[in-house]
């Protein structure tokens, strides 16, 4: 079993240093953990149609997730997350994410222009967990915060039961 916490303390102090700008891609992010043994699902980023449909065939498999990759939550809810069936329905939607202007709670009205996806191997998802890093500005440091309670509405847990969240710091 892999310990996230200290591979998430390595990662601030080796991949991010002391960076106070920093914005990485899903992508990127689940490059680093498979670097530290934190298993992810095989995928890879897109920044085509062809590029996306070549990706699902090299994964072979049944089912396909295409993931606008744009540096703001909420992209299943805003359009931008895709779990697919076919080959065929994952050009089909990298054909309508690519270019799209993605609006989420996270971005603002005119939204972020996503140029690229990541094209992953569908999973049976036993259990959802969320690990975040965040800088809390005024301490300046990378604070780590986890919930058993992963998933799409986090920041709604977040509201309602901060008793289900642990914070370093």
């Amino acid at each position: 079993m892999v310990n996230i916490v200290s591979v998430a303390h390595r990662l601030v102090a080796h991949e991010i240093g002391t960076a106070s700008n920093m914005k990485i891609h899903e992508y990127q992010a689940k490059e680093i953990l498979r670097q530290y043994g934190v298993p992810t699902p095989r995928g890879s980023v897109c920044f085509s149609v062809d590029e996306a449909i070549a990706v699902a065939q090299q994964l072979g498999g049944p089912v396909w997730v295409v993931k606008a990759q744009i540096h703001a939550g909420g992209r299943g809810q805003g359009g931008g997350v895709k779990v697919v069936n076919s080959v065929q329905d994952v050009g089909t939607y990298a054909g309508e994410i690519l270019g799209m202007q993605l609006v989420t709670h996270q971005t603002n009205a005119n939204g972020q222009l996503v140029r690229r996806l990541l094209i992953e191997e569908g999973v049976q998802i036993a259990k959802e967990y969320y690990v975040g890093m965040i800088i809390d500005r005024s301490k300046q440091r990378v604070v780590l915060m986890a919930s058993s309670e992963g998933g799409m509405e986090i920041e709604a847990v977040a509201a309602h039961t901060p008793e289900k969240f642990a914070r370093s710091g």
